[in-house]
């Protein structure tokens, strides 16, 4: 039974569709005007790992995710750069699908971007003018927002609380210092589109109420993004589109918590902003990821260089068991190799039913390690048809967790091929040299020429280089 916090209720509840075995999300994508950084990242991973589990457990999930295309941001960076706004916005969400790419996140059903839904855009505001809730002033119109009586709702915010100790700016226009624009007049400049209150474009909040409604209807099941977005974007969005169409625009809120960057909050001030395609050049993007699900989706988390060693390491003790278990069932007789549902993954379903507890489903993935070294460690020869049924049991449910978490989706020989390629270059070590000195070696314990050999193995040592004499040859790897 899956049970979900919703932001909107402050508390979890048994999940239920609108529609049985049908899911429609919607979540908040970037605005592009930069490169994502690693708070952006944990956004996508987060609902990337929702939305595969739905998946996982039956589910037809229609998940959208936007693209803030045109914005005061995206206005101010493309003039500092002299190229257009969609120049911008093209090359960011270029980069965009680039890291989540690198990051293995899986594509949305539909990733709309906002310039291509003004008429849809326009359709939302002209709702709200007939229904009382919006007004145009001097060529832009805004939101009224207390005629919707649930202003707050989201945010548990209070209209009189809010207006008591506001400290707006002061627009003369508007008939409350908290009603917010829902479409901008014109600036020399700016780009525009044609509408019934002249030419302008439109606000942040209105995009995604039009965007979301258009392709999943007025009312649907999930809407979710980062903890900042709770008040103003997502409470004007309730506002906006409930407004508009009078009926419950969405069932259940999901926020997720922020990334931290050594205690510290991520800021451009402190200048701690950092980028993922910078990340990436240092960390297996499968570290990253188990790195942003290692705590509960909606506490924060700090990014630091010992956490992403320990996520790094832990991610190769996962490989390195699935590559010790191939070797184990190399050794037994052909059998059963049916991959059914096991215990483990019962275990990881009813952590993930609790609210998405990645947290507990990742430590399942390590106590799993544990404990199948160790019988690993007990096994002399073949194993067993019980220890052989185990193993082909567990290392089917870790290749079916490491599906919702988007891990283990390299071969191991391939994961450990790359991992030592990687370590090789950022050493500067010159493979044929290593190669050669081994072969001296050998020829060195060929002649009993002990001396030899032990000045090549320091030698060898000295450069970082571990050697394993074998029956088969000797083998070698970067410590």
């Amino acid at each position: 039974m899956l049970k979900i916090y919703n932001t909107l209720k402050k508390k979890k509840e048994i999940f239920e569709p609108i529609e049985p075995g049908k899911i429609g999300i919607y979540v908040c994508g970037p605005t592009v005007y930069d490169a994502c950084h690693i708070g952006h990242a944990r956004c996508v991973v987060v609902f990337d790992v929702i939305i595969r589990y739905f998946r996982a457990i039956g589910y037809e999930v229609t998940y959208v995710r936007n693209f803030t295309d045109v914005d005061d941001k995206i206005i101010k960076r493309a003039g500092e750069l002299g190229i257009s706004t969609q120049e911008l916005s093209e090359r960011y969400i270029r980069e965009f699908y680039e890291d989540m790419d690198a990051l293995k996140v899986e594509r949305a059903t539909i990733d709309p971007a906002a310039t291509d839904h003004i008429g849809e855009i326009i359709g939302v505001v002209e709702h709200l003018i007939s229904r009382g809730h919006a007004y145009e002033a001097g060529g832009d119109v805004f939101f009224a927002v207390e005629t919707f009586k649930d202003y707050g709702k989201l945010s548990g915010r209070k209209l009189e609380d809010m207006q008591a100790g506001a400290r707006v700016d002061v627009d003369e226009r508007k008939r409350n210092p908290f009603d917010f624009v829902l479409w901008k007049g014109a600036k020399p400049g700016e780009p525009v589109w044609d509408s019934p209150w002249g030419k302008g474009r439109p606000g942040w909040h209105i995009e995604c109420s039009a965007m979301s409604t258009h392709f999943l209807g007025h009312h649907f099941d999930i809407h979710g993004g980062g903890k900042d977005l709770i008040f103003p974007h997502h409470e004007n969005e309730i506002a906006q589109s409930e407004g508009a169409f009078g009926e419950r625009f969405v069932n259940v809120w999901i926020h997720n918590g922020f990334v931290n960057i050594n205690q510290e909050k991520m800021s451009k001030s402190l200048g701690n902003f950092l980028m993922i395609k910078d990340i990436l050049k240092e960390y297996h993007p499968e570290a990253v990821r188990l790195f942003l699900l290692s705590n509960h989706y909606r506490s924060p988390v700090d990014f630091t260089h010992q956490a992403m060693v320990e996520a790094d390491a832990g991610l190769e003790k996962i490989y390195a068991l699935l590559q010790r278990i191939g070797e184990h069932l190399a050794r037994c007789e052909p059998g059963d190799d049916e991959q059914g549902t096991g215990a483990l993954w019962e275990s990881f379903c009813r952590a993930m039913d609790d609210d998405f507890n990645t947290a507990r489903g990742v430590g399942l993935v390590f106590e799993t390690v544990r404990q199948l070294n160790r019988l690993m460690d007990d096994i002399s020869g073949k194993p067993g048809q019980e220890d052989q049924a185990r193993l082909i049991s567990t290392r089917a449910d870790l290749m079916r967790m490491g599906g919702v978490l988007g891990i283990l989706t390299e071969a191991p020989s391939q994961f450990f091929e790359q991992r030592q390629a990687d370590v090789l270059q950022r050493k500067e070590i010159d493979i044929a040299l290593v190669e050669r000195l081994i072969a001296e070696r050998v020829r060195a314990r060929e002649q009993k020429d002990w001396a030899a050999a032990d000045r090549i193995r320091d030698e060898l040592s000295a450069m970082d280089i571990l050697i394993e004499d074998r029956a088969e040859g000797t083998t070698w790897k970067v410590n």
